[in-house]
C-alpha cells in the first residue's frame, strides 16, 4: 500500500518549521528553515519526495510564506489550518518524541526547556490537526 506523504508549514517571521508527515501521522524528517531563504529550502527539504499535499499553519508570514510554496510547488494543494495553541501541542510532542533522560526525569514537564526549537514539531502538529479534521468528515 502506498503512504501518502504531507509537507508540514509552521510559518514565522525569522525562521519557519517544516515536517515530512506521512498519513499515519508520523515523522519521517524535520527541519527549521531560514524564512529569508524560504524557497530554497523547501526544494532542499522535500527533494524528490513525492508529496500528496501540503498544511501550513494560518499565523505569521503564511501570506509571503504561502506565494514561496506557490512556486516550489505549483498546483500541489496547499490546506491551511488554524494555529491556536500548536505551540503548547508541539511542546508536548517534542516530550513524547525525546523523553527526558536523567535527573530530567525527575523534574514536571511543564518545567522543562527543550533543547531546541519547536517550530518543526509545530508543522507536525498542523498537518495532525487537518489529518483529522478529514477523518472527522
Amino acid at each position: 500500500m502506498l503512504m501518502n506523504k504531507y509537507l508540514g508549514i509552521d510559518p514565522g517571521r525569522s525562521k519557519t518549521g517544516l515536517a515530512l508527515v506521512d498519513d499515519k501521522g508520523q515523522i519521517l524528517s524535520l527541519r527549521i528553515a531560514m524564512t529569508d531563504n524560504i524557497a530554497e529550502e523547501l526544494a532542499s527539504f522535500v527533494g524528490s519526495t513525492e508529496l500528496s499535499g501540503i498544511v501550513m499553519g494560518d499565523g505569521t508570514n503564511s501570506k509571503a510564506i504561502g506565494e514561496a510554496v506557490g512556486k516550489v510547488f505549483g498546483q500541489l494543494p496547499v490546506a491551511v489550518v488554524g494555529e491556536a495553541h500548536s505551540t503548547e501541542e508541539a511542546r508536548s510532542l517534542y516530550w513524547q518524541v525525546n523523553p527526558p533522560k536523567g535527573w530530567r526525569k525527575l523534574v514536571p514537564l511543564g518545567m522543562l526547556v527543550p533543547d531546541e526549537p519547536l517550530d518543526a514539531y509545530a508543522a507536525v502538529v498542523q498537518v495532525r490537526r487537518w489529518l483529522g479534521q478529514r477523518q472527522e468528515v
